[in-house]
């Protein structure tokens, strides 16, 4: 009888500790706010990660993070490091801007190329197409080997325009005739056009609880309630009929032109429009969280992807693109805002050379080809 009431009261008391600590977990789980989460994979698996580059490598988009020399140098040391033999600079500038730019880096070290955005400080303008053409045969002379990146989330090509003129203003999409005469000016002056087109999905989504990119999205959430605004399906096809409309124009759209979620749809575009290229800058994590389709669609288009960052250079940026593209690690985190966890795609030894280097080739022959 004793006994019993012993091993009555031990139950209880571990019951009481129980229910206080599940008190205080569930209470943690309440408070704790989503952009607060930090996880820490629990899987014991291989990490494998690439001191630089498997094959030489160019990054055809980065901006101009740095502006001193002394942090140009070092970028361009960083950039040997990792096996990196060029990054293009999309300026997204003209005039003084781009003469300053072009000359700050291009003075440092020869593994920096340059390209400047359209001129539209006078858009809007009677002259607007004289001024815009001029300045752009004047960016080529200087040195400017394309066009980039000209930007439209929806209202229109504001990149350039917010960079020339502080302006911030909507403006007309790329496949508006008043972009005609320069688009075809590229063409004849072997200028590539890089253009980012809208954002990734979960920007256009509601931020509510089923959507699954939810801290990105609220950051760069695309109010599709603003009057005259496209949606992403809607400003892909401004670029579409631009890419049919100049068929001698070489296109590359930024970050898979954020249609990563949709392969199919992506697919079609491509399919449609063979002077379109794609690069995939910012887009790894993106792309990382479904690894099968994301590498079935690298090795269908391997020869029309080319590689970019699109992030301030560092070592600490390279290891997580190498890993990402060359290993085949699985549920690792590597400092993005989502709250996912990531995956190497594996990419073939075909399929890296390409993206990493050979593609490059398209641009310089583009470039030269009326040379």
């Amino acid at each position: 009888m004793k006994t019993t009431g012993i091993l009555v009261s031990l139950i209880a008391g571990l019951s009481l500790v129980s229910l206080s600590y599940g008190q205080e977990t569930e209470g943690f789980a309440d408070q704790l706010k989503l952009k607060d989460y930090r996880p820490v994979s629990v899987f014991k698996l291989e990490e494998n990660h690439p001191e630089q580059a498997k094959y030489p490598c160019i990054d055809i988009h980065s901006h101009p993070y740095n502006q001193d020399v002394e942090s140009i140098r070092a970028w361009a040391k960083i950039l040997e490091e990792n096996n990196v033999e060029k990054v293009i600079i999309q300026t997204y500038t003209c005039g003084e801007d781009f003469d300053r730019l072009y000359d700050l880096f291009t003075g440092v070290s020869d593994r920096f190329e340059l390209w400047c955005g359209f001129d539209l400080r006078s858009y809007g303008e009677p002259d607007f197409e004289e001024k815009a053409l001029a300045e752009l045969e004047r960016c080529y002379r200087k040195g400017a080997k394309g066009i980039g990146e000209l930007g439209d989330k929806g209202l229109g090509e504001a990149y350039c325009l917010r960079a020339t003129s502080g302006k911030a203003t909507p403006t007309a999409h790329i496949n508006d005739p008043c972009f005609d005469a320069l688009l075809e000016k590229c063409a004849e002056l072997g200028m590539p056009v890089s253009i980012h087109i809208g954002d990734p999905i979960w920007m256009y989504e509601p931020i509510d609880e089923h959507n699954d990119g939810l801290m990105n999205a609220a950051d760069w959430k695309i109010d599709l309630s603003t009057p005259g605004i496209l949606d992403l399906y809607e400003t892909c096809k401004t670029l579409e009929e631009a890419c049919a409309k100049h068929p001698e124009t070489m296109f590359i759209a930024c970050h898979f032109i954020n249609m990563s979620h949709d392969y199919g749809y992506l697919s079609a575009v491509m399919d449609r429009h063979p002077n379109l290229y794609l690069d995939n800058a910012a887009r790894h994590a993106e792309t990382c969280v479904t690894p099968r389709a994301t590498k079935a669609f690298y090795e269908k288009y391997a020869d029309r992807i080319f590689f970019g960052t699109d992030n301030n250079p560092s070592d600490r940026l390279y290891d997580l693109m190498w890993r990402i593209m060359e290993t085949e690690d699985e549920h690792f985190y590597g400092g993005y805002s989502y709250h996912w966890a990531m995956n190497g795609l594996g990419l073939s030894d075909e399929t890296l050379r390409k993206v990493y280097h050979d593609n490059y080739k398209k641009i310089t022959d583009y470039q030269n080809r009326n040379k």
